[in-house]
């Protein structure tokens, strides 16, 4: 009896088995369409040696698919294919199982949508590998490089790709049965699509089967007039695992958490106000500020957990006011504006913003009882998000005076400024220095995006303070409102952040 490797279920195949296979081509074009379950066609992509084959088995919606191929990766693809052709946004899920101990850990098996067929096609997918990882490997362009997002969670029992638009998002079902959110880019593809599921061998010479069940493919079209909205999530990850977790959800539009003195609560600005929630999720609660009703996303407590800095628009500007963080009368601290607090200082004296004066932004201080502002830099082009260190020796920033936006520092009184990040991959914004002092977090976007928008591609970034390589916390649709202000937990654990996506109303 054969060995099977777990991903998801033991599964058992049983009578009712339909089969259909296709000879080798050279190119996907040779396949010639066959039902099979909810599919309308299959066959291999790219070279091959050995033909693969799929068995459906009726009334479970379960797919042993075989298949062959050197790899899904690089700009070319060998692998076989049982596909659909659709058009509109998809919910793809299914548990996928290893038949078997493999000759390759690195055997790839799940849901794809593809452009064409062509072997180096543009497409999206979310693959399981024989040994248990599981990524959102995606290519752009045709024949382009293939990118991925690892999933922190490991032989997960379930996998779920979404699409909706060119957004795909991978989630995957791990400690709990709950589903949990892995990352999510953006690919192209067009309207109409192949979307089905893929096995490739990892190795040119060898058959490898996996078996899909409890396979769900849900596909909605757009009607006349309708559109979609956005949906805002609260996510929190764990810095050490890159672990996710939904912390509350909504069709609406919310941004920048902050997470309480006492690690038992999360506040947002939503719709102008500021709203709180328990950190294990829940209902929102509004937090009274009084006149205060065009709050924005620079907002944050204060070291000692009394008090909340607000930044507010009134008559064309934001101005930063400070209320007690369980609400109440706002006291305004700034007289110039606009003005978009960003820090606190450890000793909770002073505030740290962004603010323009004569067309020109640039770093400000104030003492947070309020006076006269203190302007810390001057260079050329935007400087913005200062934010200091747990030791209030330093202030970190983002500063395009280099061309792109990168992070800088300086001493807390302005001197000794120098840059932080110089890779050239990115443009980067917000950094937050952790509670403990070993590391900053940031947001980072494509070089090629001006300023800091929503609805955009960026990854959550953290270093040491140390300096060294930046390591990737998340990748995600998100931009604006995602990580603007202070989001560490109390115990440097866990950040906070807010991710985007496009549903039907």
């Amino acid at each position: 009896m054969q060995n099977v490797t777990l991903v998801g279920l033991v599964v058992v195949i049983v009578s009712g088995v339909v089969s259909c296979q296709h000879s080798v081509g050279k190119e996907a074009n040779s396949m010639k369409p066959a039902t099979v379950g909810e599919f309308e066609g299959n066959g291999d992509v790219g070279k091959v040696l050995h033909a693969g084959s799929v068995e459906f088995v009726a009334g479970k919606e379960q797919y042993r698919v075989t298949g062959s191929g050197e790899n899904i990766w690089g700009s070319q693809d060998a692998f076989h294919y049982v596909w659909r052709k659709v058009s509109g946004d998809l919910v793809l899920a299914a548990d996928i199982e290893w038949v078997g101990q493999g000759k390759n850990l690195h055997r790839k098996a799940g849901w794809m949508v593809r452009q064409g067929l062509s072997a180096d096609s543009p497409y999206a997918d979310v693959m399981v590998h024989g040994d248990g990882l599981i990524s959102l490997q995606y290519r752009r362009i045709s024949g382009g490089a293939t990118m991925e997002v690892q999933s922190a969670v490991k032989g997960a029992a379930r996998v779920q790709l979404e699409r909706n638009g060119d957004l795909f998002r991978l989630s995957v079902v791990a400690k709990g049965g709950v589903l949990e959110p892995v990352g999510s880019v953006t690919v192209a593809l067009g309207e109409a699509v192949y979307a089905g599921l893929a096995v490739s061998s990892h190795e040119a010479g060898v058959l490898e089967t996996a078996v899909f069940s409890n396979v769900v493919m849900k596909n909605d079209v757009l009607k006349a007039g309708q559109q979609r909205v956005r949906e805002t999530s609260l996510e929190i990850v764990d810095v050490a695992t890159s672990e996710r977790k939904v912390v509350y959800r909504a069709v609406d539009h919310f941004e920048a958490p902050n997470w309480s003195l006492d690690g038992k609560t999360l506040i947002i600005n939503r719709r102008g106000r500021i709203y709180a929630l328990p950190v294990g999720g829940g209902e929102l609660k509004g937090l009274e500020t009084g006149v205060l009703d065009k709050c924005n996303n620079d907002h944050g407590f204060s070291p000692d957990g009394k008090w909340l800095a607000v930044s507010h628009h009134e008559k064309g500007r934001s101005l930063i006011y400070v209320v007690p963080s369980g609400g109440g009368t706002a006291r305004q601290v700034t007289k110039v504006g606009p003005s978009y607090w960003h820090g606190w200082s450890p000793d909770g004296k002073t505030l740290a913003y962004c603010g323009e004066r004569q067309g020109e932004f640039d770093i400000y201080t104030i003492e947070v009882e309020g006076g006269e502002e203190k302007r810390l830099t001057n260079g050329p082009g935007l400087d913005d998000g200062p934010d200091y260190t747990a030791d209030g020796k330093w202030i970190y920033w983002n500063s395009e005076r280099s061309g792109v936006m990168k992070i800088w520092r300086m001493k807390a009184d302005g001197t000794g400024q120098e840059p932080v990040t110089t890779d050239a991959e990115y443009a980067d914004w917000f950094p937050h220095p952790s509670p403990d002092g070993k590391w900053v977090v940031f947001l980072s976007y494509d070089k090629s995006v001006k300023g800091h928008p929503e609805n955009q591609d960026v990854v959550l970034r953290m270093m040491s303070m140390a300096g060294g390589k930046a390591k990737v916390l998340a990748t995600l649709f998100g931009g604006q409102g995602t990580l603007n202000v202070p989001s560490w937990s109390p115990d440097s654990r866990s950040i906070a952040f807010v991710s985007y996506r496009f549903v039907y109303p």
